[in-house]
C-alpha cells in the first residue's frame, strides 16, 4: 500500500508518515500543492491522503486531476475547517472520505482502508454555532468564495463574515 499524504504543515505529516507506516503503508510526504501531481506520477500511489488547506492553495482543487489519474486511487481529504458545503464538494469532485482534523490513527486508518465497521453516527445535533458556521461556508461556496457577495447575501457586514471565516468551526 503506497500512501502519498499531501500536507503543508511538516511536522504533523511526518508524524502522519510515521504512524502509518507501522500499519504497513509506504508512504511518500509531499508540502507543497505544485509538487502534488509529480511525487504522484513518480510514486503511483494505491492511496492519497489530502489536507484541503495547503498553505494558500485549496486542496480540493487537486482532487480531480489524481482521481483521472489514479482511478482506483483510495483518497481521503483531512482538514481542519470542515463543513458539511466542503465535504460534499470533496466528494463530488472524487474523495472516498473526508475527516476533520484532529483525527486520530484509527479514524485516519479506518477511512484510508474503507473499513466503516464500528463507525457511530451521533445522534446529538447541532449548536447554534456550528449550524450558523456551516449555513456560512455553503453560501459561501454558492458564491464561489465571493466575500463580499456572500456577506450581502446573509445580511452581514463584510468584515464580520471575515472574522468568523477565520476563526476554526465550532464542534457539534
Amino acid at each position: 500500500m503506497r500512501l502519498l499524504i499531501i500536507e503543508d504543515d511538516v511536522a504533523y505529516a511526518t508524524v502522519l508518515a510515521r504512524r502509518l507506516s507501522q500499519h504497513g503503508f509506504s508512504c511518500e510526504l509531499v508540502n507543497h500543492s505544485c509538487d502534488a501531481l509529480s511525487k504522484a506520477q513518480q510514486f503511483d500511489p494505491s492511496h492519497v491522503l489530502l489536507d484541503m488547506k495547503l498553505n494558500n492553495d485549496n486542496g480540493l482543487h487537486l482532487i480531480k486531476p489524481l482521481r483521472a489519474a489514479y482511478p482506483s486511487c483510495h483518497m481521503v481529504l483531512l482538514t481542519g475547517f470542515a463543513s458539511i458545503a466542503t465535504a460534499v464538494e470533496a466528494m463530488r469532485f472524487g474523495a472516498n472520505d473526508y475527516l476533520a482534523k484532529p483525527a486520530d490513527t484509527l479514524t485516519i486508518l479506518k477511512a484510508l482502508t474503507g473499513d466503516k465497521a464500528e463507525c457511530t453516527i451521533e445522534e446529538a445535533p447541532m449548536s447554534a454555532e456550528r449550524l450558523e458556521w456551516e449555513h456560512i461556508q455553503q453560501t459561501l461556496n454558492a458564491n464561489n468564495g465571493n466575500v463580499s457577495a456572500t456577506a450581502r447575501q446573509l445580511d452581514m457586514h463584510r468584515r464580520t463574515l471575515q472574522r468568523k471565516l477565520q476563526k476554526k468551526p465550532v464542534q457539534r
